[in-house]
């Protein structure tokens, strides 16, 4: 499949920078958090020697007059997914699951522009001047991420079938590109292989044996084959609603109110008439600018606000606020209809289909299986391990 793939780079700070046009002259840090540790999220790109997440003290000790900014994901999202929608205009086959990087599908396409030029120029018109996106076309997902990182041009670069001009092209680019563990690249350059031109005339035999089945990824991915499908965003209706807080708190009983406040805006839209939610982000931002979020399904729709909080309540204190709120949202993903179901009339089997729900809704919860039963495997067996097994209740 002829794939374009657009990459945005260092996407968070060109966000920062539409959003405050003065930090245009400043050397800055964007930071975020994963648990108690700050991780460097973007940069400057005068800033030498910096990766993302690479841990904030690391990078301060390279560039300690660096100025900080805490990470604004939702509005980086915000930003991105406005830039998605706008492609779609160009393409109905939009894959955007990265920060700064889309990927679009471009066949059938040729029956509304002439050539691939026209093309990128119709592209580039949807995208905001402040982002300067870098483009790549080729037969690929990969081979056509590869076209766009290696294009330093505002022109885009193709990539053609051939396989000699693929094979120069791959040649001499590093395999750090390559998205495998990063075992398998320490292990690639112990061996002493480090471009994709080395890796591509290995025989599949020793790779599988040294990496698995990384060992075939590699192998293709440094030929220039890429069979991954594109991923096209859902065509349905997203809803989303925010508000600021009248002061930052970390009460529970606060923030389940605002919750509820925010989901009364959402169940009184004509759009939801008849339809439940199946899944909803919920996220805040700190007085800090800490930001927390958790996805939340349901088994079944909601189609009201007590079966919402009921189920967002146990989230909520699971998962405490890592600092004072100031702002809340949420974004609802999926919604659906809720199926019809007929209760039994007799009382004790009613229990019983309660208690099913119940531990059903835990094993959400969870993510596996909390309650369990003990059933008759092979109660012949002389081994007493082999006579029974424990199989989850709700089964």
């Amino acid at each position: 499949m002829k794939i374009l793939c657009i990459l945005l780079p260092h996407f968070p700070l060109r966000c920062e920078i539409r959003r405050h046009p003065d930090l245009q002259s400043s050397s800055i840090i964007i930071t975020h958090a994963e648990g108690s540790q700050k991780l460097v999220l973007d940069y400057s790109p005068e800033l030498e020697g910096l990766q993302r997440n690479m841990p904030l003290q690391q990078a301060l000790s390279r560039h300690g007059t660096a100025g900080l900014i805490q990470a604004d994901i939702p509005y980086y999202w915000s930003v991105f997914n406005t830039i998605l929608n706008s492609l779609e205009r160009k393409s109905p086959l939009v894959e955007g699951f990265n920060l700064g990087q889309a990927y679009l599908g471009l066949d059938g396409l040729q029956l509304i522009y002439p050539d691939d030029h026209a093309l990128v120029d119709a592209v580039r018109e949807v995208i905001p001047v402040t982002f300067a996106a870098s483009m790549g076309i080729a037969q690929g997902k990969f081979p056509a991420y590869l076209a766009a990182l290696c294009n330093s041009t505002e022109s885009c670069q193709v990539l053609t079938d051939n396989p000699d001009s693929m094979e120069t092209f791959l040649r001499d680019i590093p395999c750090d590109v390559l998205p495998i563990s990063t075992k398998s690249k320490d292990k690639l350059r112990d061996f002493g292989i480090r471009t994709l031109g080395q890796a591509a005339v290995l025989p599949i035999g020793p790779l599988l044996s040294q990496f698995g089945m990384e060992g075939r990824l590699i192998s293709e991915l440094a030929r220039g084959y890429d069979s991954t499908p594109l991923y096209p965003r859902f065509m349905e209706e997203n809803i989303e609603e925010d508000a600021m807080l009248p002061s930052v708190t970390v009460s529970l009983e606060a923030l389940l109110i605002a919750v509820e406040a925010l989901f009364s805006r959402v169940f009184a839209r004509d759009s939801l008439k008849g339809r439940g939610i199946r899944s909803v982000a919920l996220w805040t931002r700190g007085w800090t600018s800490e930001y927390w979020e958790r996805v939340i399904r349901f088994k079944e729709p909601a189609v009201d606000i007590k079966g919402v909080i009921s189920r967002i309540k146990p989230i909520m204190e699971a998962f405490p606020q890592p600092c004072p709120v100031e702002q809340i949202g949420l974004k609802i993903t999926g919604l659906g209809y809720r199926n019809g179901r007929q209760r039994s009339l007799f009382s004790e089997i009613r229990a019983r289909e309660h208690l099913l729900d119940d531990i059903k809704q835990l094993d959400l919860r969870m993510g596996s299986p909390q309650v369990f039963k003990i059933k008759e495997v092979e109660p012949w067996s002389r081994i007493p391990e082999r006579r029974y097994a424990m199989v989850p209740l709700s089964q």
